[in-house]
């Protein structure tokens, strides 16, 4: 007797085989295409469940645009689509909380499926469900059928509450490993044969520790416990890369002994868990075996027309929105070299909020202070795969080029900090390089664990970093050398940053999230700008106001030099073909297996 679960995770607003933001027909990715692997799995057992483990409703243009446009009433594209598949259960992930709480009630409202947040309480309203019961009927060899039923239970990261601060007075979220302990007893007491937890949280350790963010592995190992969707971190389980690590055998996809999957980002896999059952003498059921994977969505899958006719008017306004012009750029703008500090684009970001923090500050008792601005880069490769990266040529901007250069629905901040915070945001930013040993060649740049969207690189000073020393901090923001110091020669105005100089810093609104990566240099008393204007809007006015946009090009930061010693790096294979940035000793290497241009740069 077999159940097939089917699971979906992270799809973020990627509904159509459409690449926005380079205005063309994408390739792979999309639950248009997800939805005919999914119907193909659903014809090869006689009983399975369909469940998606949260972040549907951002990412994306669509996202926005649905964000902006759609009225109370209407189905959200997302939710029309998952309607149309036939989704069984989801959970609510963290960043369905991006447009505002009323927003995800409205979507809510229209699914044909319970969304979950067991972990999750609001001051006001009525809370989402916790749980739900799903009954499947199983048919076994000698022609008995046996009535399974299914308890679905979903959790979302505890620091949600903390990521937006516009939410924590309206919400309230318990630690995932606490809630499943306090609520594991009244489900299983309804009855139900078997658990799936949807954790919309990432693989970490097997211990569990206070408000841990990836905490699948935790929740695995409680008893209760029978199957473990993961998420959140964009990854795919089991595979290699897990192999090795505590409480989790990548090869027969078990995390604490209990079958998981974490099926990717944006319908880039399906994540499969085949249960065999048994019935003991007394009729009840038991799981017998099973077997884990996470099925890549191959390019060449058609997009299934369930998804593809509801979606027809939000895709076609999506287009039309993307492509109003907004401005023209005399200087291409693209991604591919920012981890080594040759990014335009993200110069270009930097320059909008330095220009909108000065207009906001003009006037004030801080008026005087010089303004510096702070971005990282959102499309710089990694788990995004080779074709995550900003490639903008000279020409006209349209507004599909702004969403390109930012891609997540933050607000402009602005914070008051000394020469001494300055430099240890730096050196937090610093820490996604590995150390390298001088004197040896091809020597790894960067951590692959410490994700680009914390790279940070500050408009209006100038620093160098030293590779020779260890990172101060680990990817997670614990601190990891402690004494070590990278950052050296920061100067603003062509003069060394004293430790009491004082600056404000235009930054995001992500950055004063007290769980963040950044926030414990953010004191209470420090933020001059609040929760202002969306990045996006900014940017697209800044532009607009310039309106022919001239970048430099040289970065504000060089590693120091080591003789004899090179580190590889990974990049788009369209880069290769282009003149390389000069100011660098840079050659190319080869290929990675993940498809990835390999660059040598020589420090």
């Amino acid at each position: 007797m077999q159940l097939r679960i089917l699971a979906t995770s992270d799809v973020h607003m990627h509904l159509m085989p459409y690449d926005y933001l380079a205005g063309r027909a994408g390739s792979g990715q999309g639950l248009a295409r997800a939805a005919s692997l999914i119907a193909r799995l659903r014809t090869e057992v006689a009983a399975s469940i369909l469940l998606d483990n949260g972040d549907f409703l951002q990412g994306g243009p669509m996202g926005d645009v649905a964000a902006r446009q759609i009225q109370p009433g209407q189905t959200h594209p997302a939710i029309a689509a998952m309607n149309a598949i036939g989704y069984d259960a989801a959970a609510i992930g963290n960043h369905d909380f991006n447009y505002g709480l009323t927003f995800l009630r409205r979507a809510a409202a229209q699914a044909r499926f319970p969304m979950l947040a067991a972990n999750l309480s609001l001051r006001r309203g009525p809370d989402f469900a916790s749980h739900a019961v799903i009954e499947r009927r199983l048919s076994g060899p000698d022609g008995q059928s046996h009535d399974l039923r299914i308890g679905v239970i979903g959790f979302l990261p505890p620091q949600t509450e903390e990521w937006d601060q516009d939410l924590r007075a309206e919400m309230q979220t318990e630690d995932i490993v606490d809630s499943a302990r306090r609520l594991l007893p009244r489900l299983r007491g309804m009855g139900v044969n078997l658990v799936i937890a949807l954790a919309h949280s990432g693989i970490g350790a097997p211990d569990p520790s206070p408000r841990m963010e990836h905490a699948a592995t935790a929740l695995a190992a409680l008893p209760g416990i029978d199957v473990v969707i993961a998420g959140h971190t964009h990854e795919v389980f089991p595979s290699p890369r897990w192999h090795g690590r505590q409480g989790i055998d990548a090869a027969r996809g078990t995390l604490a002994g209990k079958p998981a999957v974490m099926p990717g980002f944006g319908g880039s896999h399906v994540g499969i868990v085949d249960l065999q059952f048994a019935a003991d003498p007394d009729g009840a059921l038991r799981v017998a075996d099973f077997r884990v994977r996470a099925e890549p969505v191959a390019p060449d899958v058609p997009a299934s027309p369930l998804v593809l006719r509801p979606l027809h008017e939000a895709h076609r306004e999506t287009v039309r929105q993307l492509g109003m012009g907004i401005g023209r750029t005399e200087t291409p703008l693209c991604s591919h070299f920012t981890v080594i500090g040759h990014d335009p684009g993200l110069r270009l970001v930097n320059r909008a909020q330095r220009w909108h923090v000065r207009r906001r500050l003009a006037g004030t008792r801080v008026a005087d202070l010089p303004v510096l601005s702070a971005s990282a880069p959102y499309r710089a490769g990694g788990r995004g795969g080779i074709d995550h990266f900003t490639d903008i040529a000279a020409g006209r901007i349209d507004l599909r080029h702004l969403a390109d250069l930012y891609s997540f629905p933050n607000r402009v901040t602005a914070i008051r900090l000394n020469g001494r915070q300055l430099g240890d945001w730096l050196e937090r930013s610093a820490s996604m390089f590995d150390q390298v040993v001088p004197g040896q060649a091809d020597q790894r740049l960067l951590n692959p664990e410490f994700p680009a969207y914390n790279f940070d690189v500050i408009e209006g000073v100038e620093w160098r970093i030293d590779l020779s020393q260890p990172p101060r901090f680990h990817p997670d923001g614990r601190p990891a050398s402690a004494g070590s110091r990278r950052i050296f020669d920061l100067r603003w105005r062509g003069r060394p940053v004293a430790e009491d100089q004082k600056f404000i810093l235009a930054t995001n609104s992500y950055r004063l999230a007290s769980c963040g990566l950044f926030s414990p240099l953010v004191s209470s008393d420090a933020v001059v700008l609040g929760r202002d204007a969306m990045t996006l809007d900014v940017l697209r006015r800044y532009v607009r106001q310039q309106r022919r946009l001239r970048v430099p090009e040289m970065a504000h930061w060089r590693f120091a030099p080591l003789p004899g010693t090179s580190v590889l790096f990974e990049t788009a294979p369209d880069a290769i073909n282009r003149p390389l940035p000069s100011q660098h000793r840079l050659e190319p290497a080869g290929t990675s297996s993940a498809g990835f241009a390999l660059v040598r740069l020589r420090l």
